[in-house]
């Protein structure tokens, strides 16, 4: 491998020399850079993006913005913990990360934290587009002060992300309607079960009902695809009165889609004689979605690897930041489906980081 020693050698000047002219320092006569830069070019010589930060004492924050987690909305701490694990990689090559989280039922709560996230003076930022208009304020901040940003895990068309790092919700809910189609062929009837929640600002949500029904249209499947919006799903009451007052107007209804990752909630509202006639698929292997699935209470569950999201999305603009290296303008992750059988293998990445990491 040719060093910068080596290079300073050929061309009889010192490594300061060589490194001035590799960073662009200036101090350097046109006549000396010139041949620097034709041995750099014969030897074929490639900056070391990790040695070069690390020489330049080059300091770079990223600012993470997300969803907070809990037991209700235990989807989002695998993203965060994706999140740290790439932190924990990149802090030594002259990157930051600072996590900041929001309710995602608040715009409020997703406003303040978005303040407090300026007040860092990020390099870019990664974060979730939860609410449209809010986006719309945020992402003008961001260019006004010329900081570059991502989308995470909820794709939003206009704007001029780097990137979206996340499932394609479309094909995702595509393939919900034929798994739908394989579990009850001869079915014709089918209801999709919303909450007030993700019902008017989660484009995620919209683009994988889209896609569930477009595979009846698209392949000239006549069914009756019905849809039910429930207020608050927190209500397990008033949940539980809504779905069963829905079922019995509508007996032929034989599959529920879920949308989202509250499959288990929708579940629990369920009598048992229901649960036994009807098929579920949903979204996301939170741990009481995955005991659904492991007693057969869920059909499928259809996987968006958060935990990736987290990880590559910091991976992603770490490799912009440091190697100005453009990323795809989608960066999809893969779509798995789970069932009983193999959801013990799923986010294998995740619970290795959880055992060594979080001891």
């Amino acid at each position: 491998m040719v060093r910068i020693k080596d290079i300073a050698k050929e061309a009889n000047v010192s490594e300061g020399t060589v490194d001035r002219v590799l960073h662009n320092r200036g101090g350097v006569s046109s006549k000396t850079e010139a041949k620097i830069k034709k041995i750099l070019e014969s030897r074929n010589f490639s900056i070391n993006p990790i040695a070069s930060a690390l020489a330049m004492k080059n300091k770079h924050t990223i600012a993470v913005l997300m969803p907070e987690y809990g037991e209700v909305d235990a989807f989002w701490k695998s993203p965060h913990l994706g999140v740290l694990k790439a932190s924990e990689e990149i802090k030594n090559i002259g990157i930051n990360v600072n996590s900041f989280k929001f309710n995602q039922y608040d715009k409020r709560s997703y406003k303040k934290s978005f303040k407090a996230l300026l007040k860092i003076k990020p390099t870019s930022v990664i974060f979730v587009p939860m609410f449209l208009d809010e986006t719309k304020q945020m992402v003008q901040q961001l260019e006004t002060l010329n900081i570059d940003y991502m989308f995470l895990n909820v794709d939003i068309e206009g704007f001029n992300n780097k990137a979206y790092v996340g499932q394609d919700s479309y094909t995702a809910g595509y393939i919900a309607g034929k798994l739908m189609h394989l579990c009850l062929p001869e079915a014709s009837a089918f209801l999709i079960i919303q909450s007030r929640d993700n019902v008017s600002d989660n484009n995620a949500i919209s683009k994988r009902i889209t896609g569930f029904d477009n595979y009846f249209i698209l392949n000239s499947i006549k069914v009756e695809l019905l849809s039910l919006k429930i207020e608050d799903l927190n209500n397990s009451i008033d949940s539980k009165l809504q779905i069963d007052s829905f079922l019995k107007l509508h007996s032929g209804i034989k599959g529920v889609f879920i949308p989202s990752s509250r499959i288990s909630t929708i579940a629990n509202c369920l009598s048992e004689d229901d649960l036994q006639k009807l098929k579920l698929i949903g979204f996301d292997n939170t741990p009481q979605n995955i005991e659904c699935l492991k007693n057969d209470t869920v059909s499928f569950l259809i996987s968006q690897k958060p935990f990736e999201q987290g990880y590559e999305s910091v991976r992603i603009m770490a490799d912009f930041l440091l190697k100005n290296k453009i990323p795809e303008s989608k960066m999809y992750l893969p779509i798995d489906i789970l069932t009983k059988e193999n959801v013990m293998y799923n986010d294998v990445n995740q619970w290795m980081f959880e055992k060594e990491f979080l001891k």
